[in-house]
């Protein structure tokens, strides 16, 4: 839990929000809460805390993907709270962030090796940055010559395969695996989560590393026999015998 003044900088926090941002007081405290969170935090939260602040509701609870130790994504909740000693004052807040996987996100047990289990093919990556960047399944379907159900099913396919209920649940999780770029827009989806990638490098490699000497030599095309060793053909005469 933390406590932010009217313009979201930091103003004191509990031990658990600076061990699971990897910050200390001294730095965390008088930073923006944005400086912690993914850089697409303000277009989502604003709106949010602009409610607060004009007194239409009294808390929220929005996703969000923070920064642990400016480096490792994690995907959570968010929940704001206004605070206001007198009704006149301007409101500070507080938020309360959950990560999805406490323990993941505390101990950093989620390493690299095991988030790229989760492969994805070149044409789900190719979705999946679609859905990151907010592109609408008719969209994608132009862009990527496909049908809405052919779309839809490549989602729903990567939804069972992140455990997400939803599309702003899937870009979540994705960040919170490393699976995409951070600081970037629009968001890509990291090579080494796809598969087909690696794949090509793998065979990329192993052309390179064949000796000549083992590769067949093109094959003579058809309709052409090629002369024995030692003999000669003249030029505009038949390889025939004579009669």
């Amino acid at each position: 839990m933390a406590s932010l003044d009217a313009s979201l900088a930091i103003v004191a926090a509990d031990a658990d929000f600076f061990h699971l941002f990897g910050q200390d007081s001294t730095e965390a405290c008088g930073r923006s809460l944005y400086s912690l969170l993914h850089p697409s935090a303000p277009g989502l939260l604003n709106r949010h805390f602009a409610r607060l602040a004009e007194g239409h509701r009294p808390r929220f609870v929005e996703r969000m993907v923070g920064i642990r130790g400016e480096t490792v994504p994690f995907s959570g909740e968010l929940t704001g709270i206004a605070v206001r000693s007198v009704p006149a004052q301007e409101p500070s807040f507080v938020v309360v962030v959950r990560p999805d996987d406490e323990s993941a996100s505390l101990t950093g047990e989620d390493d690299a090796s095991a988030r790229r289990k989760q492969l994805l093919t070149e044409l789900d990556a190719q979705i999946l940055t679609g859905v990151a960047s907010g592109a609408s399944t008719v969209q994608l379907a132009a862009r990527l010559y496909l049908s809405r159900q052919g779309v839809e099913y490549h989602v729903g396919l990567m939804l069972r395969r992140l455990k997400a209920p939803n599309r702003a649940a899937l870009v979540a999780r994705a960040h919170s695996m490393g699976m995409l770029t951070i600081g970037s827009w629009p968001p890509r989806v990291l090579p080494e989560f796809v598969k087909d990638t690696d794949n090509r490098r793998r065979r990329s490699r192993s052309r390179a590393d064949t000796p000549d000497s083992t590769r067949r030599p093109p094959s003579p095309r058809h309709g052409h026999r090629s002369a024995r060793p030692g003999t000669q053909t003249a030029p505009g005469t038949a390889n025939s015998r004579a009669s």
